[in-house]
């Protein structure tokens, strides 16, 4: 049965500029990092794309070892492109990231040029397109010259495989040494994809927000909802089909009593401003304007739904703001958060 996207999509979905370049982002992105590999149907995958476009949702968020199996997740999305999306592929901004391991071998992973543009390649094949429009390096390399990776990504620019670069969970030193190697090279750095949520706040200490306001490069923060957590999944206990039930990503251990308490604290705030949990969080990173998007995930529609309705309510008082730290600060798990400068298992 043929689809045709919802007419009024662009009437009430937001759109931010990204840092000081000319191309807007909608305030929420669609992530394929779980759910889109070959352990969920295609047709749930197909009605979650579907739902996020109708909703004016226009950037789908990818890497090559999204899964499972990696890989997995470029195919299906490159099916939908080719049954769904077709005929609307201006109209989309598709990304995806080389850093973390793909095949055997010594030029499997990591950062040096044989990879990350053989990586893109192999994205573009399971893709089916001739170009993505972003194109993260995925984590720093500790045994490359920054130098290296860059030039491979400006090389992806100026051979047409992607229309911009980005950079994934670099620290703000990082960011600043590779922001300047890429405006010399003259393809300058679009964009920095890190964790950040309520619960999550590295990049405050880090000090890597600041950072990119003063390089002009925009901002796309992932697991917002801390893999769950910062929504109504675990209020009462951990369910079965859950990611931390699963071990898919989310540690157990994160789910501790104390965390849970004041998990349902932050939940009482959010009903109190007529929010679910998760709309309340992805409000809580879009408040300031410092942050260009928030990626979310789905394993149904109706998440989508829930999670763009947060637009409807980004304003927080000061009385909430500090209420919300005094419970969220104290739940901090640092997701994810350690510096660029590791070398930790494959994360994303």
């Amino acid at each position: 049965m043929s689809w045709t996207p919802d007419s009024k999509r662009y009437d009430t979905m937001k759109y931010n500029r990204c840092g000081r370049s000319g191309l807007k982002l909608p305030a929420i992105s669609l992530g394929l990092w779980h759910n889109f590999g070959n352990d969920t149907p295609h047709n749930v995958k197909q009605a979650i794309c579907r739902q996020a476009f109708d909703l004016g949702i226009t950037h789908f968020d990818l890497a090559n070892n999204y899964g499972p199996p990696p890989g997995s997740a470029e195919e299906a999305f490159g099916e939908i492109l080719r049954n769904d999306f077709k005929g609307y592929r201006d109209e989309l901004i598709i990304s995806s990231k080389a850093g973390y391991n793909m095949w055997p071998g010594p030029y499997g992973e990591w950062g040096s040029r044989k990879y990350v543009i053989a990586s893109c390649d192999q994205s573009l094949k399971r893709l089916g397109l001739d170009y993505v429009d972003i194109f993260y390096s995925h984590r720093f390399d500790p045994d490359t010259p920054l130098e290296e990776t860059m030039m491979a990504l400006d090389q992806i620019v100026r051979s047409g495989r992607a229309q911009y670069i980005g950079l994934s969970s670099y620290n703000s030193h990082r960011t600043r040494e590779a922001a300047a190697i890429l405006e010399e090279l003259g393809t300058p750095c679009l964009i920095h994809q890190p964790s950040y949520s309520m619960i999550n706040r590295w990049i405050e200490e880090d000090g890597l927000i600041d950072a990119l306001e003063d390089l002009g490069i925009g901002s796309i923060v992932f697991s917002p909802l801390a893999q769950g957590m910062l929504t109504d999944k675990y209020l009462k206990g951990v369910p079965e089909e859950s990611r931390a039930a699963q071990g898919k990503s989310l540690n157990p251990d994160f789910l501790n009593e104390r965390n849970i308490e004041n998990i349902r604290a932050l939940n009482e705030i959010a009903s109190k401003r007529g929010q679910t949990l998760a709309q309340m969080a992805i409000a809580w990173v879009l408040r300031k304007g410092r942050i260009t998007t928030a990626l979310i995930g789905a394993s149904k529609p109706r998440q989508v739904i829930d999670c763009v309705k947060s637009l409807d309510n980004l304003a927080f008082t000061d009385a909430e703001l500090a209420e919300i730290d005094s419970y969220a600060t104290d739940a901090n798990v640092n997701l994810w958060a350690a510096s660029a400068e590791r070398k930790g298992p494959a994360r994303k």
